[in-house]
């Protein structure tokens, strides 16, 4: 796989791999491994609230409404 990145990019890159002493590839690596955790993490949550939000539905409404 190639990563075609402008000047600006490629200086960010280089920057946060020097200031976390990594190298450009392992932060590419670690920005997918977190940008992965987070949308199954959103997505785990939607699940989630798709089946305990209709369980407290009377409870939320009366809550929202005192």
């Amino acid at each position: 796989m190639t990563l075609r990145l402008n000047d600006e990019e490629s200086r960010r890159l280089a920057e946060l791999a020097s200031s976390e002493g990594r190298t450009k590839q392992d932060v590419v690596r670690l920005a997918l491994a977190e940008r992965w955790a987070q949308l199954h993490k959103d997505e785990q949550l939607g699940e989630v609230l798709e089946r305990v939000l209709p369980k407290y539905r009377g409870l939320l409404d009366r809550l929202g409404s005192a």
